[in-house]
This record gives C-alpha cells, sequence and structure tokens, in this order.
C-alpha cells in the first residue's frame, strides 16, 4: 500500500514487458528509457511528454484516478497511440515561428 495525500487519484503502472520483437531500458544501444516495437513505435519515456502521452492515452480508453484504486496497464497497448500523439506534438511545435 503506498499512502497518498487526501483527494489524490489512484495509482497507475504503465508496465513496458520484454516479449517478442520488442525492446525494453537496459540494454545497449538502447538509450535508458527507450520503449518500442523493433518494427514500430516508440518512445523514449525520458523526453518531455512521453509519460504524459501515455496516461492521456490510458484516460481516454477508460482509466479513472479517482476510483482511487492501483491499476496497471499493459504499456505496449498504449505505446502506438501515445507515439502518434507525440509526433503530432512535435509536429505542432516545429511548424511554429
Amino acid at each position: 500500500m503506498t499512502p497518498q495525500p487526501s483527494g489524490t487519484g489512484g495509482v497507475l503502472r504503465v508496465v513496458f514487458a520484454e516479449g517478442p520483437d520488442r525492446y525494453i531500458p537496459g540494454g545497449a544501444p538502447m538509450g535508458s528509457g527507450d520503449v518500442g516495437f523493433t518494427r514500430g513505435a516508440d518512445l523514449n519515456l525520458h523526453e518531455p511528454g512521453a509519460v504524459r502521452a501515455l496516461l492521456d492515452v490510458a484516460l481516454a480508453r477508460g482509466w479513472r484516478p479517482e476510483e482511487r484504486r492501483p491499476v496497471e496497464i499493459d504499456g505496449w497497448t498504449l505505446l502506438d497511440a501515445a507515439a502518434a500523439a507525440r509526433a503530432r506534438d512535435a509536429g505542432t511545435a516545429g511548424s511554429e515561428s
């Protein structure tokens, strides 16, 4: 049990487990925050906005922090949508003058 201040939401754990055609932090030449599909979407969890993108996808898919119960979600189910959102955000930021 993790104590939380009154009025805060439930804990969300986004888990990226090892598996075929996936990479997770901890092995060269990948960075310490890199997760991704070997032929597909990827994120660096240390980059600003990456974790926020995962959180937004989890919220859109039904996670409700006000329920105040711990929830664990398979991060691989969120990765494609979160990476696409990051790419859209990067395109928007890069087009501003």
